[in-house]
């Protein structure tokens, strides 16, 4: 038997939503698992640039055994039922960039979730992968819109469990990615934030969380630039991205940029903006990071309404 599964990217924090708010985005990997018929062969991993991807950088950092944290996610998932993983075939057709704060690991490991749920004829529900995917993961900001899609307010409970909401992202605000052409891995972005932060920090960022959702749900404009500022990670990652200062700098006197964020622990940036200044956009972002020999990709892009999607679900 074997089962595809299409993930979509993802965009976490956005500002001031550390570790508890992100967004599916429609740029996608692909992850097959199928089961082979030779026993003794053991979980075989195979990693496929997909036609868009411009380097081969975006495949260094997934292992190809069982350290690989798709392997660790599906071996949790029969764990749960009392099994032991054997004899699979593991396959990922990889359009997202890696180490680019795009959420890639969640992509893995959501996609690995939900193929190997089929193969065992569905015995987790939603709640169960949810809970699954977070604890390999280690936050439910990524993996929640990886699984559901949309805009995600989550959070993860003292038992484990994890409580999320969808909000409406407005249709007249555009989104603009741009991955710039070097990695930052997760762990190294985790490294630099302190382990305590000033309490004016926190009630700063409360009060930019009330007002991302409230600008959400009244499409307020104004209120929606106040909203995407954080003092809780970008302030102590921006070394790690050099340009980033500057890009916003050089964005902020826009009047239809709403506002510029890291996209999850970076060094990608996410572009909230209005009205049709998107190539205005590209040409200020590319020309800052050119100032320091940078090459970027952009996307300009909307929300990914759905979740992870099974595409094909064949027997041998």
């Amino acid at each position: 038997m074997k089962v595809s599964v299409k993930v979509p990217a993802t965009s976490a924090n956005l500002g001031p939503g550390f570790d508890c708010m992100g967004l599916a985005i429609p740029l996608y990997n692909t992850i097959t698992i199928e089961e082979t018929v030779l026993p003794g062969t053991g979980v075989e991993i195979n990693v496929l640039a997909g036609e868009d991807m411009e380097s081969e950088l975006h495949l260094d950092h997934i292992p190809m055994d069982e350290n690989s944290i798709i392997y660790r996610a599906v071996e949790l998932l029969y764990n749960s039922i009392g099994q032991t993983p054997s004899e699979l075939k593991i396959t990922i057709q990889s359009q997202i960039p890696i180490a680019r704060g795009l959420g890639s690991s969640a992509s893995v490991i959501v996609g690995g979730l939900i193929a190997a749920n089929e193969l065992l004829g569905r015995p987790a529900d939603e709640v169960a992968l949810l809970s699954i995917a977070t604890e390999v993961e280690g936050h439910p900001d990524n993996v929640t819109p990886a699984i559901v899609g949309g805009l995600v307010i989550t959070s993860q409970e003292d038992d484990g469990s994890i409580v999320y909401k969808k909000l409406d992202w407005p249709e007249e605000w555009h989104l603009t990615v741009c991955v710039p052409d070097y990695e930052l891995a997760t762990d190294i972005s985790r490294s630099v934030l302190p382990k305590e932060v000033p309490m004016h920090d926190a009630v700063f960022n409360a009060q930019r969380m009330a007002m991302f959702v409230h600008a959400i749900h009244t499409k307020d404009d104004e209120l929606m630039k106040l909203a995407l500022k954080d003092k809780l990670h970008q302030p102590y990652r921006m070394k790690l991205v050099p340009g980033l200062e500057k890009i916003i700098a050089n964005l902020k006197h826009e009047e239809d940029v709403l506002g510029t964020v890291l996209s999850g622990a970076g060094p990608s940036i996410l572009i909230v903006s209005k009205g049709n200044s998107q190539d205005k956009i590209k040409t200020i972002v590319r020309d800052t990071w050119a100032d320091l020999n940078v090459k970027v990709q952009i996307f300009d892009t909307t929300i990914e309404k759905q979740g992870a999607t099974i595409l094909t679900q064949e027997d041998d």
